[in-house]
């Protein structure tokens, strides 16, 4: 009986030592996977930050080089209608339609508008409180129905294609992400513009009940940058 009770003992302690080996190796295999899986996607955010600095730059010098013959394609056009009337005619219809297209730096007297998103409160941020991609589309139409010949948004020009919307947290304008602060330029009459702008009732004050700052300055003299995208028409095309 004292012999039976010895064995059962001894093969207890081999299962327990069994067991035990085996968490051990378990917990080692776990630890491994964990270093790999964090290796492996360390390895992937380090080539795809590597992918996405090469692209930049090759963006970079590709913009570069596109603004390269844009100039040249320039000086050669203004070179080509000085030797004719005609010639001179088409370059100023080229120009003013490039105007009006947004193609070009364009500057005179007009209206600033800053925006900042109202202070946290103690409850934290409400849609009232912070400038979304529609508060942007009404003021933006408020100051072209206002007479504004030229608005852009942090140097996004406004076009005829120009849109304006949210993904995610930030606002997409021109397919380029913007932030806060939002420094709309507004080429017009100062006096025009500010009076719209400002008056009681109208879309910046509605914003201001929400805690926004606003800052609206006329100014004497402005630029407003060019489109620096291309148009695309689908449907478009000339008729006959």
């Amino acid at each position: 009986m004292r012999k039976e009770k010895w064995q059962v003992f001894i093969i207890g302690g081999l299962c327990f030592l069994t067991a035990a080996s085996i968490c051990v190796q378990y917990r080692s295999a776990q630890s491994y996977i964990t270093k790999s899986d964090v290796s492996v996607q360390s390895m992937s955010e380090n080539k795809l930050r590597d992918n996405v600095l090469k692209e930049q730059e090759n963006n970079k010098k590709l913009s570069n080089e596109l603004q390269s013959k844009l100039d040249e394609l320039e000086n050669l056009r203004k070179t080509t209608a000085s030797n004719s009337e005609e010639a001179q005619a088409l370059e100023t219809q080229l120009t003013e339609l490039n105007r009006l297209l947004g193609y070009t730096d364009v500057k005179g007297k007009g209206l600033v508008i800053t925006l900042q998103d109202a202070d946290a409160s103690t409850n934290g941020y409400t849609n009232d409180n912070l400038v979304h991609d529609l508060d942007l589309v009404d003021i933006v139409n408020e100051l072209f129905n206002a007479g504004a010949e030229a608005v852009s948004i942090n140097d996004q020009r406004i076009t005829t294609s120009t849109a304006i919307n949210c993904n995610g947290n930030v606002v997409r304008i021109n397919n380029e992400k913007v932030s806060v602060p939002f420094v709309i330029k507004a080429i017009g009459s100062p006096e025009g513009l500010y009076g719209t702008m400002t008056r009681p009732g109208g879309y910046l004050s509605l914003m201001e009940n929400g805690k926004i700052k606003i800052k609206v300055e006329k100014k004497e003299e402005l630029t407003v940058s060019k489109f620096n995208g291309t148009h695309q028409y689908k449907y478009m095309e000339i008729a006959e």
